[in-house]
């Protein structure tokens, strides 16, 4: 039996907000219309429309992570 794949990333995924200037985010759920993403170093979740949202790229997602490691290096991020 096949499973059906999600309408949706996985929690923890890297996506990108085009109705954010191209903000990038980690996928923390769907909250009824909308996908509630939050800042990769940290911070306030905002919410985002599924059709303005789209899988992070290999040099965006090594970009997200690099930022991430650099707060952290500042004692920026836990």
């Amino acid at each position: 039996m096949r499973q059906k794949a999600s309408p949706w990333p996985k929690v923890g995924a890297l996506v990108v907000d085009a109705g954010r200037a191209g903000r990038v985010g980690v996928f923390r759920g769907v909250a009824g219309p909308y996908w509630s993403l939050r800042p990769v170093c940290g911070g306030v979740e905002w919410e985002a429309l599924p059709e303005q949202v789209r899988p992070a790229t290999a040099a965006e997602r090594l970009r997200a992570q690099t930022a991430r490691a650099n707060a952290r290096s500042r004692c920026e991020v836990l």
